[in-house]
């Protein structure tokens, strides 16, 4: 499942994605390309330069728009797109996520969208009418409709896309970073998932096509009282899960720029297994990745023909 906010030339098939992604964080651009149908994609990490990009809703996130576009560049070139159409990963501390539940919702797109809008109106402190909103229906009946529904700023949309124009790229596909990465989960079992970063986690309930839970919070800088934080979210998200599924959950899938077992010792849960969304891999590597996971780009690959609203 995801909410895309922009499905212009994506570069692949009807009912496709771009066959590249990069994902951009503090630290840098991760790119990720599949170099043939079939073959397991490649990766590249550029870093970037400290305080080029701080993320947030309140301000401008690219502080050096040219230092982002070129580690951009630097990481996609190495990849070697097929396209110049690829999917953007932009960090989940500016995207906000909901589950909006409506009697009925238009079938089409810009039928749909006024009516997102119109309920984001008291739920999120930014211009709702100038903002990228994205959907996509989770379930539908004759009585309910469940639709994921993604929104983002529309200067901090106009800002990371610019940038990988700038880049020489097209942004075919713009996705939140646990979004994408909840691509790699079983679709077929409950999930339990966490994502971090050095900013904030997010904690996420998936159950099938529904989306259960979708919680970011930003995190305090200091280590202990961070692993204190880490903690209480995932034991309100442990909770929430055996509440709503009516058993505890017994793994959690990671994705974090920090390992999997040093997570696992913070959260000090041996009934909890903590499993990495996305392995990383012992080939395709064409430059260090460092601590970054490769969750986000892997499962923007692997997401194919989200049923989402483009940017109104």
């Amino acid at each position: 499942m995801a909410a895309i906010f922009n499905q212009g030339k994506t570069g692949a098939q009807p009912g496709g994605r771009p066959p590249a992604a990069v994902e951009l964080s503090p630290e840098g651009a991760l790119a990720a390309a599949l170099a043939a149908p079939g073959k397991p994609p490649v990766y590249a990490f550029a870093p970037l330069p400290q305080d080029a990009l701080v993320t947030g809703i309140e301000q401008a996130n690219l502080r050096a728009p040219q230092a982002v576009a070129d580690a951009i560049r630097s990481a996609l070139d190495q990849v070697s797109p097929r396209s110049r159409a690829i999917t953007l990963v932009v960090p989940d501390t500016v995207v906000r996520v909901f589950v909006l539940d409506f009697d009925s919702l238009p079938a089409k797109a810009a039928e749909a969208l006024p009516v997102l809008r119109f309920r984001l109106r008291k739920m999120i402190p930014f211009d709702v009418e100038h903002a990228g909103v994205s959907y996509q229906i989770l379930t539908q009946t004759k009585t309910e409709c469940k639709a994921l529904t993604a929104v983002v700023p529309g200067p901090i949309l106009a800002e990371y896309e610019a940038a990988v124009r700038a880049a020489g790229y097209e942004p075919g596909a713009v996705l939140p970073s646990s979004l994408a990465a909840l691509e790699m989960a079983d679709s077929l079992e409950a999930v339990l998932a966490a994502n971090l970063s050095n900013d904030a986690i997010t904690t996420l309930i998936a159950n099938g096509p529904d989306l259960l839970l979708y919680r970011t919070l930003d995190l305090p800088g200091a280590l202990e009282e961070r692993a204190a934080e880490i903690r209480r979210n995932i034991a309100v998200a442990a909770a929430y899960f055996e509440d709503k599924l009516g058993a505890p959950p017994r793994r959690l899938h990671y994705a974090g720029n920090r390992d999997a077992g040093e997570f696992a010792g913070w959260l000090g849960r041996p009934d909890l297994a903590v499993v990495q969304l996305a392995e990383r891999p012992e080939s395709g590597l064409l430059t260090p990745l460092g601590t970054e996971s490769i969750a986000g780009v892997a499962g923007a690959l692997a997401l194919r023909g989200a049923q989402a609203g483009g940017i109104r």
